[in-house]
């Protein structure tokens, strides 16, 4: 405060003698110490008195420096400072009518008139008065257009002077940091670019990138690196576009700063930002300088400060990427590999700390976001608190609530970083970043913007390339748009429980709803609609036009969908949670993901539940049964699936206890009880006949097939594999093709019709294609090799019986495993490799064991007991197999070999 009372002083000494620019300057540096509202909320009346006596000092310092500006001629270059000021103050009628004078010298009287209205309609609704004498008489002047409020005549500009260069080369730059660590491709890109040299102009290498990524920390890196390359001297300048509690640098000052750097004395540097731009490219004509220009909000605050001849490099950081900087070769930094954070830490907190706790350093860096100035502050609050383990920091760090309160260290905060690039955007801006952050997702396309935000497509996308262009947000590949982990917590901050969130989720839910019954439509044919009591979404969809394009959009929103579950269940939208849930099991269902498939079956249970809407908790029990059936959870299954049945006889639903019907034969076949099993499926099959279900006949029929090749009945099982993969071709959908024609194939191979089986197999293997559902297509791999081998064809390469166990062992579903390693077995010990034969049937018979899986079982145990020959084991083995099949009524002469 005393250097800013003195520089108070001085200037009113400058103006006093007439010298207007000079006391402009001044005032402007003064007004750059400031650093924010002064004791803000800290306390009782005096510290109120004082903190606003203070304010009042920088409000009148303000005044009249607008004031001498305005002497000076300028007004359109103050406007959007005055307004800032303004809404502020919006009471403050000497600041008011500044703003009007600029306007109205601007050539924009409407608008100066239009803020005497404002703030006249603002006297009089907070306080009940009129504006004062001063305010009107200027309203009349501007009204009728008074010439005694035309503004200066411009100076007439003064001879430019080149000024000779110092003998000892001038270097600013800031110190290069000595635990600089990785960017090594950055680096050699900007030195590349630096060197490349222009004919025409200086050369221009810029570098943007998100708030706390290092960005002045590799240009002063490179800088220092190119210092020799630059004899006549290197140059820094802070344009202080994002500093927090301080006004960016204007042109005036920075060329003021940069003559006074190349030993122009201060008497010889002119007053107008003209002039000093023409001094300042005179002044290095023939000369080979490097500039680094650091912290640039916009182009305008650069280009006075570029020099017109080559032979100088010039060197800029911003946040945006300046695109009307014309020239500029752009090199844009995102957050570091993990491996540069990995170093990071270790050079800034000591390897052998890092050492000490690998696990935790690296899990420190990812919930860093990998991002310099995030590690940078976690390491050096690390540094000063010796107790603290890594494990320790990172725990706290994993609270998202806390985490940007963590990462504070003194005055170096992520939170405040990032709030400057969220402070510089314009309403329109703002409010969608923070409506976005709503998005449950890792990644968002253009439609979910959409739909959040109540645009279309298109006007979504603008804005999110804005927020791109100033890196709050990222751009993972065309189309796509994801929040860094900080950012995405930031902008979580800024959210308040307000109508028009709950409005924007509730229209992303509705969106996701109806894009969702779109691209099952297409992808499902047969598949029945239900009633969701939801109105369509009137949001844009994507292109959903064929079945290719809603399995690609399915498959690239399968993460954001799952959320949006989650988000939906969290905020109480129970009937977006079942309806969305019933789309989504189909997909993961169909892509093998199990896990996911039964959690969310679950979840919607839980909010049919409390719905109390029977018929949608009917439909997502039988789902549930359904997983848990390829889970191998069998009990669960079982409750889940007579539940369904249950209720949808109380309710009349016969579509539902068809389906029902059928997950029961599944269940039964699988324990074994073939006969009651046989009697769900013949009901079941019976039902979606009478009700023109082809999809699901034909879905009930490969469990009717699967149930008669399990008993022996080979030709039964034939028909009703055949049946079902007519219904499937005529349906014209294919998920559930190739798993009756592998059905068809095991009936064959009952039968002794190995090329018949042959044939099948190779159908099935091209309708899977490269991204087939692994649960099913480890079967048909593992059951080819075996017909292969019984035709006497050599393995293919690679072994394709070892491709389906690869497969089995990342998947979730041990009842398929089972079947798979009993087939695989069984095939080794016919190639002689019996301790191979002997560790797949033991490891499938735990599986089969532990799941009442019985028919696999049985296998296992004869397997096991073929591998181990005339021994003891081997013949315990075969009799417990033995009693398993005579209990389930398998003949021995229809039996797997």
């Amino acid at each position: 405060m005393a250097e800013f009372g003195l520089l108070i002083r001085e200037a009113k000494l400058k103006a006093s003698d007439g010298r207007t620019a000079e006391a402009a300057e001044i005032l402007r540096g003064a007004l750059a110490l400031w650093r924010g509202p002064v004791l803000s909320g800290g306390g009782g009346p005096v510290i109120e008195a004082a903190s606003t006596s203070i304010e009042e000092r920088r409000l009148t310092a303000a005044e009249q420096l607008f004031e001498l500006q305005l002497a000076l001629g300028d007004a359109a270059e103050l406007i959007v400072e005055m307004r800032e000021l303004v809404q502020q103050h919006p009471l403050r009628e000497s600041l008011r009518g500044q703003l009007m004078l600029a306007l109205y010298r601007s050539g924009r009287q409407a608008e100066a008139l239009d803020e005497y209205g404002r703030v006249r309609e603002l006297l009089a609704e907070e306080l009940g008065i009129d504006p004062g004498p001063n305010l009107t008489k200027l309203y009349e002047g501007i009204l009728r257009e008074s010439p005694d409020l035309a503004g200066p005549e411009p100076a007439a500009a003064a001879p430019v002077v080149a000024v000779a260069l110092p003998a000892e080369p001038p270097s600013t730059l800031p110190y290069d940091l000595a635990d600089f660590t990785g960017r090594d491709r950055e680096l050699a890109e900007i030195l590349q670019g630096a060197r490349s040299g222009s004919e025409q102009g200086p050369q221009i290498v810029a570098i943007d990138g998100m708030g706390g990524c290092g960005k002045t920390s590799l240009a002063v890196r490179a800088a220092h690196r190119l210092a020799p390359d630059y004899p006549d001297g290197q140059l820094h300048i802070d344009l202080r576009g994002y500093t927090p509690g301080d006004q960016p640098v204007t042109a005036g000052i920075a060329l003021d700063t940069l003559l006074r750097a190349v030993g122009v004395p201060g008497n010889l540097i002119p007053d107008d930002v003209p002039a000093r731009t023409a001094l300042w490219r005179g002044t290095l004509v023939g000369k080979r300088l490097l500039i680094l220009i650091d912290n640039a909000a916009d182009a305008a605050a650069i280009r006075p400060l570029l020099p017109l001849s080559p032979g100088c490099l010039v060197m800029v950081t911003s946040r945006a990427r300046l695109v009307d900087l014309d020239g500029a070769q752009w090199i844009s930094i995102g957050v570091m590999p993990p491996e540069d954070s990995a170093m990071l830490v270790a050079e800034t907190l000591g390897a052998e700390r890092v050492a000490a706790e690998p696990e935790a350093a690296a899990e420190l860096a990812r919930l860093c976001g990998h991002l310099p100035l995030a590690l940078r502050i976690a390491t050096a609050r690390l540094r000063n608190r010796p107790r603290w383990t890594l494990q320790y920091l990172a725990e706290r760090l994993r609270d998202e609530t806390r985490r940007l309160d963590e990462l504070s260290s003194g005055a170096r905060s992520v939170s405040a970083t990032l709030r400057l690039s969220y402070q510089a955007l314009d309403d329109e801006c703002r409010n969608a970043f923070s409506t976005l952050a709503l998005h449950p997702g890792s990644d968002m396309d253009v439609h979910a913007a959409g739909a959040l935000l109540g645009s279309s497509a298109r006007d979504a996308e603008d804005l999110l390339e804005m927020l791109l262009d100033v890196h709050l947000v990222q751009q993972p590949e065309i189309g796509l748009y994801t929040f860094h982990d900080l950012v995405r917590s930031f902008a979580h901050s800024l959210l308040v429980e307000a109508p028009e969130d709950s409005a924007a989720v509730e229209r992303l839910l509705g969106y996701y709803l109806t894009a969702t019954e779109v691209a099952c439509d297409l992808l499902y044919s047969g598949r029945r609609r239900r009633s969701t009591g939801i109105e369509p979404s009137e949001a844009e969809l994507p292109r959903l036009a064929t079945p290719e394009q809603a399995r690609t959009w399915f498959r690239r929103e399968q993460t954001s969908l799952l959320a949006a579950v989650t988000l939906a269940e969290r905020r109480g939208h129970d009937r977006y949670v079942v309806c969305l849930a019933r789309n989504l099991v189909f997909q993961l269902n169909d892509l093998g993901l199990l896990e996911e498939f039964g959690e969310l079956s679950r979840v919607a249970v839980a909010a049919a539940g409390r719905l109390e809407d029977l018929a949608l908790l009917g439909v997502s029990l039988s789902n549930l049964g359904v997983a848990c059936w390829k889970l191998g959870r069998l009990s669960e299954g079982l409750e889940a699936a007579r539940e369904s049945r249950d209720v949808a006889v109380r309710l009349g639903d016969v579509y539902t206890q068809a389906h029902s019907e059928s997950i029961l034969g599944q269940f039964n076949s699988l324990l074994g009880d073939f006969s009651a099993a046989l009697g769900h499926m013949e009901t079941a099959i019976a039902h979606e006949r009478e009700l023109d279900m082809p999809r699901a006949e034909a879905e009930s029929l490969t469990i009717l097939s699967t149930l008669y090749e399990q008993w022996g009945r080979y030709e039964e099982a034939r028909d009703a594999a055949r049946r079902s993969a007519e219904l499937s071709r005529k349906l014209g959908q294919h998920e559930g093709l190739p798993g009756a024609i592998t059905d068809l194939a095991f009936a064959h191979v009952g039968l002794g019709a190995y090329e018949e089986a042959d044939r099948c197999l190779a159908e099935a293997r091209s309708l899977y294609g490269d991204a087939g559902n692994e649960v099913n297509l480890a079967l048909t791999l593992a059951l080819s090799a075996d017909v292969e081998n019984r035709l006497g064809k050599p393995p293919r390469a690679p072994d394709q019986a070892e491709l389906a166990l690869d497969m089995m062992r990342t998947n979730s579903s041990p009842l398929r495993r089972a079947k798979v390693e009993n087939v695989v077995g069984r095939l080794r010990r016919r190639q002689g490799d019996v301790a191979a034969a002997l560790a797949l049937h033991t490891h499938a018979h735990e599986l089969a064991s532990s799941l009442s899986y019985r028919i696999e079982q049985a296998y296992a145990l004869a397997g096991m007991a073929d591998a181990l020959g005339d021994t003891p084991d081997a013949i315990r083995y075969r009799a417990e197999a033995e009693q398993l099949f005579t209990d389930m009524g398998v003949p021995a002469d229809h039996r797997r070999s």
